[in-house]
């Protein structure tokens, strides 16, 4: 017993010295019959580990790793899988667009499907034609563009942030890829007679051919024409200012914009004149007239200073608005935000000020205090706002009893056109209760499409149950064919959900008003930017136009605009 308090009272990390069996065993038999332990005569030398010596690990026990080798473990893992997910990737994206460059065969005209005739290759036409199943219908397209425009970036577009082709996608992109064959002409239409049913297009390009006007008819029109420039029957704004509403319109202001620099670096030029050529004035503020700014500051920020220095310094901007202030459709913090900043980069404001006249040099405004001047400029950019457009206006005149407001073509909740049997009528040409907003044409134009999906069900359902009934079907397959055409002609009224409002103020910034529950989320900056940015990325209709976009920032960080 003593023996084993003698052992126990030992260091735990102590080994000591084994002696011969002989000298222990004496020890151990006296130890078990007397009361009092003897001690052991072992030197304390014995109980020390010598120093090339370690605690001993228990048996079956590794070795802990050290940390550079779990180091390079980890990054052997690492790149291991960052390989497989970067050639997963590749792969996957390889496959999207060859698939997307690829369409398959489609089927052919049927006559005796109803004709589907789509006016316009806007936002509420292009969802239309992106979310429709054309198998049920033969479906022609009617427009002056052939392609589809993301008008949201067309102000990127104006000073060489993105490129034209990055934010336009085909119309044939589209419909090449549905079941049916689909007809696209590219024409501007002329007339709806929707007593006739009967649509007249025009070929209006530089390069006709010797067929003129053709006149079609339709079982169903979707009327989408959207709606032109705005300029409140000013003198000289259509002679003078540029406006910002089509591709064409960016890259006039793209030429006109260098054509002022060079003009006002041109050699022994009056300093007058150069403050002239270089004052950029932008009529409107709206999203497009604040994105615009922003995009011209970014422009004299970034590549101006750098390779005109000598007239770079003598650049003006200023936003020009009727109301009492900029951005009205947003909250008031965010417009409080926006004209802040572009104190901040001396983007002159004049608020609560009117259009009056327009010179080839100069805009004569009334001021807030009801004084009249003028204000010299270079480049002149109208973005004011929409109004219908001609053919809209004769639509609406031969439907007068029912068509009663001037501000575009009435429509019912279904968005069926008031007065015109199969006339559907979505977008900016229509007047409704919600913002003549892209967001609003792409949820009208997705919607529609899912009217005629049932649409399309409820003729499918008809011929099935007519031939049931012609053969003396099970009276059990006859109702359950009646149910589902029933479910199939019932329409539930259009609902407009607001996804937000988001706006690019230049200095990469951005504001993004967004709906939250009850009440809405307000935020600006730099993270509001990268949402913007994001949220337009994801809206593109195709890998292409993502991919080209995302190049196109990437180039003017690498090498600038």
């Amino acid at each position: 017993m003593a023996l084993r308090q003698l052992v126990r009272a030992r260091p735990l990390l102590a080994r000591p010295a084994i002696a011969p069996r002989s000298a222990f065993l004496a020890p151990r038999l006296s130890a078990s019959f007397t009361s009092t332990p003897k001690r052991l005569d072992v030197p304390p030398q014995a109980y020390q580990i010598p120093p090339s010596e370690g605690p001993i690990p228990p048996k079956n026990q590794k070795p802990k790793p050290s940390f550079s080798a779990r180091a390079s473990k980890f990054a052997k893992t690492f790149g291991r899988v960052t390989l497989v997910v970067l050639l997963t990737a590749t792969g996957a994206f390889i496959y999207v667009t060859q698939s997307q460059n690829s369409p398959p065969d489609q089927l052919p005209v049927d006559t005796k499907k109803p004709t589907l005739v789509v006016l316009g290759s806007g936002w509420g036409a292009t969802s239309f034609l992106k979310s429709l199943d054309t198998e049920e219908f033969n479906v022609v397209v009617i427009s002056p563009r052939n392609y589809f425009l993301f008008t949201p970036l067309l102000p990127s577009v104006t000073v060489g942030t993105l490129e034209p082709r990055s934010i336009i996608q085909p119309t044939r992109y589209i419909t090449r890829h549905k079941k049916r064959k689909v007809d696209v002409y590219e024409a501007e239409a002329q007339e709806v007679d929707p007593v006739k049913k009967t649509v007249t297009f025009q070929d209006l390009s530089d390069v006709r051919g010797a067929a003129g006007s053709v006149t079609i008819p339709y079982d169903y029109l979707v009327y989408a024409v959207g709606c032109e420039n705005q300029t409140f029957g000013i003198k000289g704004v259509n002679e003078h200012a540029c406006f910002l509403k089509e591709l064409s319109d960016a890259d006039k202001i793209r030429t006109k914009l260098l054509d002022c620099i060079e003009t006002a670096a041109f050699r022994d030029q009056p300093q007058d004149e150069v403050d002239r050529l270089m004052h950029m004035v932008v009529v409107g503020g709206g999203p497009t007239g604040v994105e615009y700014a922003g995009e011209l500051h970014d422009f004299l920020i970034d590549d101006l200073k750098k390779w005109y220095p000598e007239v770079a310094e003598r650049l003006r901007i200023t936003l020009i608005e009727a109301l009492p202030n900029v951005l009205p459709a947003f909250s008031k913090q965010l417009i409080q935000y926006t004209e802040s900043t572009f104190a901040e980069n001396k983007i002159d404001v004049l608020t609560r000020t009117m259009v009056k006249d327009v010179k080839e040099s100069a805009v004569v405004v009334q001021d807030a205090n009801k004084q009249i001047r003028e204000i010299p400029y270079g480049l002149l950019v109208w973005a004011t706002g929409n109004t219908s457009r001609e053919i809209t206006r004769d639509l609406m005149s031969k439907l007068s009893s029912v068509q009663t407001q001037r501000r575009g073509l009435l429509v019912d909740d279904y968005l069926n056109l008031l007065g015109a049997e199969g006339v559907y009528a979505v977008g900016d040409c229509t007047a409704t209760s919600y913002a003549p907003t892209a967001q609003v044409a792409s949820q009208q134009g997705i919607y529609l499409a899912g009217i005629f999906q049932k649409l399309g069900q409820k003729a499918k359902f008809e011929r099935q149950l007519s031939e049931l009934r012609a053969t003396a079907a099970a009276p059990e397959e006859i109702e359950a064919t009646v149910k589902k055409l029933n479910r199939a002609a019932k329409l539930t009224p259009f609902h407009y959900s607001h996804q937000g409002s988001l706006a690019y103020i230049g200095s990469e910034k951005a504001i993004a008003d967004l709906p939250l529950f009850n009440g809405n989320v307000a935020s600006g900056g730099g993270a509001a930017m990268l949402f913007w940015r994001s949220a337009y990325v994801s809206t593109l209709y195709s890998v292409r136009n993502r991919t080209l976009v995302l190049a196109d920032w990437l180039k003017v960080k690498i090498f600038g605009r």
